[in-house]
């Protein structure tokens, strides 16, 4: 397995030098609470809220963001807790947005007085509930939301993420698909905030590059079949496919194989919302070369271990670390801020997570608090440095490629920096 890592500049597939982007400018209404002034008192005790997927298209990605936030509550109190106290947690589901079950799981975070929320995982079912929880005084902290959206929204300085803009992932992606040799290139993708930036930026690159777009299809999140849309994607004649889906890949990939635009009839690409485990749901060999992007460093090895003893039936580990991280990160917060407020947390999470003296755990970066020394955390996501809009300036897209099992493997990582 190769564990390289690359840079690439975005002005051109070949040359040297970091991944830098323009990042969505978020003015006066991105994240960070530099703003927000007086900031209320906490209780006291550091409550953690969970707003995961357990139910819906996004299913597989709720036991490795339940089990990073676990991990990281369990870290957590081993090392003292947080202002003299355990962390207390409480869990809900988020769905995937159809149904809309997102808004009753905040009220019942809400009324158990969380002071950060973990989650959601999609951008349309954050974008759903933002409001409501900002304008509670609690922080929105999410693991897995890459809508460009967020970059600008008018958040109150209280949302939060540790996974990257789709402006990175379209990058790299786009990029891949041309370093394969594709010219004429189909994008099918969700109908939403995530589904539709993610095909935008990948477009863009394509374009920027040279490639053709020769059809970009977006279908409707709640549809049960997607003939008419699979014709436009054949009749384009493509020789590569860029799927943005979600679980209904399990549905579209057999229509795609019926009309001949299969795996092992064009060149197929998945994305972070699709990449999972897939060996119970085709025969071997049925997604065999598709090639795969999503926003995460390396997983290493022990930190697979330490959530496998969180989960011991963890078979995906997709934004696991991000939510560790962005556990750990509100917990220094509160102790940096010496509140366990959300105001409180949100107005320190941007300066913990850069510009400081580095370190790597809860217990060491906590010590160095307690000391008066200002940190930078490097989480096990990656470096986590916090740009104004409060999402992370430097990040990794890891590629990877689908085997005989219809699971995948890593090929490469690539490194890039918004600014």
């Amino acid at each position: 397995m190769k564990r390289s890592t690359k840079t690439m500049r975005l002005a051109t597939v070949a040359a040297a030098g970091a991944l830098v982007l323009a990042a969505c400018g978020g003015g006066d209404d991105g994240g960070g609470g530099d703003d927000a002034g007086a900031v209320a008192k906490g209780d006291g005790t550091l409550t953690v809220g969970s707003l995961l997927p357990s139910t819906g298209d996004l299913a597989f990605l709720g036991p490795p963001e339940f089990a990073g936030v676990d991990l990281a509550v369990k870290d957590i109190n081993e090392a003292g807790g947080v202002l003299g106290k355990d962390v207390v947690q409480s869990k809900a589901d988020s769905g995937d947005g159809t149904p809309k079950i997102a808004p009753g799981s905040v009220d019942k975070l809400l009324n158990a007085n969380v002071d950060t929320i973990i989650g959601a995982a999609s951008s349309s079912v954050s974008l759903s509930v933002i409001d409501k929880i900002t304008s509670a005084g609690v922080v929105h902290f999410s693991p897995a939301n890459t809508s460009t959206e967020f970059d600008t929204y008018n958040d109150k300085g209280m949302y939060f993420r540790t996974a990257p803009s789709d402006v990175l992932q379209g990058n790299v992606l786009g990029n891949l698909v041309l370093q394969d040799g594709a010219k004429n290139i189909a994008i099918m993708a969700r109908q939403d905030s995530y589904g539709e930036a993610l095909a935008e930026n990948t477009e863009k690159t394509i374009k920027d590059q040279g490639g053709n777009v020769a059809a970009k299809v977006v279908y409707s999140v709640d549809a049960t079949s997607y003939t008419s849309e699979v014709a436009k994607i054949k009749d384009a004649n493509p020789d590569a496919i860029v799927l943005i889906a979600f679980n209904e890949t399990t549905k579209i990939i057999p229509e795609f194989e019926s009309a001949g635009i299969g795996p092992q009839d064009v060149q197929n690409y998945f994305v972070d919302g699709n990449t999972a485990d897939y060996s119970k749901d085709f025969p071997k060999g049925a997604l065999k070369g598709i090639k795969a992007t999503y926003p995460g460093a390396e997983l290493k090895s022990d930190f697979r271990k330490r959530m496998l003893e969180v989960d011991p039936k963890l078979k995906d580990f997709t934004y696991g670390p991000e939510s560790y991280d962005a556990t750990i990160m509100s917990a220094l917060a509160a102790e940096a801020a010496e509140n366990d407020s959300g105001e409180a947390i949100a107005s320190e999470l941007i300066n913990i997570s850069r510009d400081g003296e580095e370190c790597t755990t809860y217990a060491d970066c906590v010590k160095l608090i307690k000391d008066g020394t200002d940190i930078d955390y490097n989480g096990v996501s990656g470096p986590v440095d916090l740009n104004d809009t409060g999402s992370p300036s430097k990040a990794t897209i890891g590629i990877f490629e689908y085997n005989n099992n219809n699971n995948y493997d890593n090929t490469d990582y690539i490194t890039g920096v918004v600014e």
